[in-house]
């Protein structure tokens, strides 16, 4: 049995605060404005990276001659909706019970620190990171294996010491390339993502608490 890990890095959007189901879902909303579909597959190609899929493309010349107003009513629903959603639910207690335990956490994620640090502000959790990695550090994100690679090294790590718990194809393949662990928690959003059959994954999320994180990754 692989010996635990030292630290856990965790991915932050979808993985910590679901901030991609209720992303996909006004997109979709606006999609369905001008009786158009967004289909999940497309959206699943932006997930847990940056610029790999564009959703204004799919949109009517007029929405994007509009794009600015259009953009900002948007964005304001889905904070909106964030301000009111919770932690996904098990992962504060994952986070508490890690670091009773004296495992090192630390935090690596496409997404910028603004964004991050706003949320994990919030609710009461930057505290718990000894390292932020976000897109502002690197000049790749994923699923370039940057960010990773990064985080370990902030530890002092090496990255076969580290478990990663992600939620999105794009984020595993950034762990897997760092030579880090992983444990896939997926969301409704990345579900049906297609995930190598030999990444634990844990479909039921958080329930169970650390300890079945660390079994599921054969600790």
């Amino acid at each position: 049995m692989p010996p635990l890990p030292r630290a856990l890095l965790f991915d932050f959007d979808g993985t910590i605060l679901d901030t991609e189901t209720p992303e996909f879902t006004h997109w979709q909303a606006l999609y369905g404005e001008h009786g158009l579909e967004l289909s999940l597959e497309a959206w699943q190609r932006g997930i847990g990276t940056w610029d790999a899929f564009d959703p204004w493309a799919g949109l009517p010349d007029h929405v994007q001659a509009d794009r600015e107003r259009v953009h900002t009513g948007l964005r304001d629903r889905i904070h909106a909706a964030l301000a009111e959603q919770d932690l996904r639910p098990g992962v504060r207690e994952v986070l508490e019970e890690a670091r009773r335990r004296g495992l090192r956490l630390a935090l690596a994620t496409s997404s910028d620190r603004a964004w991050v640090t706003r949320w994990l502000s919030a609710h009461g959790l930057l505290d718990f990171f000894e390292t932020l990695a976000t897109r502002d550090d690197v000049r790749r994100v994923k699923p370039d294996p940057e960010l990773y690679v990064l985080a370990a090294e902030r530890l002092g790590l090496p990255a076969a010491d580290c478990l990663v718990v992600e939620d999105s194809l794009n984020g595993g393949l950034a762990a897997a390339a760092a030579g880090c662990r992983l444990v896939v928690v997926p969301n409704d959003v990345t579900r049906t993502q297609p995930f190598p059959p030999e990444w634990p994954r844990l479909e039921e999320g958080y329930a169970g608490g650390l300890e079945r994180l660390l079994n599921a990754a054969g600790c």
